[in-house]
């Protein structure tokens, strides 16, 4: 008996298809800009804060923003 949800991977696909859709849109696709935008914020956060070095906060503010365009 199979009781997993088939609901529960929907997110992995839609990440899928907004960063395809991102990399054959550049700076058109709607969520490009947003997700720049979070990068740059996460950097500045890394720059100023002691543990978390520049790329670090990058990479975190580019995921937060990335999560909150897919998230339904």
């Amino acid at each position: 008996m199979d009781n997993r949800d088939p609901r529960r991977n929907d997110w992995v696909e839609d990440a899928k298809a907004e960063m395809s859709g991102m990399a054959k849109g550049g700076m058109n696709h709607p969520s490009t800009k947003p997700v720049l935008a979070g990068a740059a914020i996460g950097a500045l956060a890394g720059a100023l804060l002691p543990v978390v070095t520049l790329p670090l906060g990058a990479i975190a503010g580019a995921g937060y923003a990335f999560y909150n365009r897919i998230k339904k």
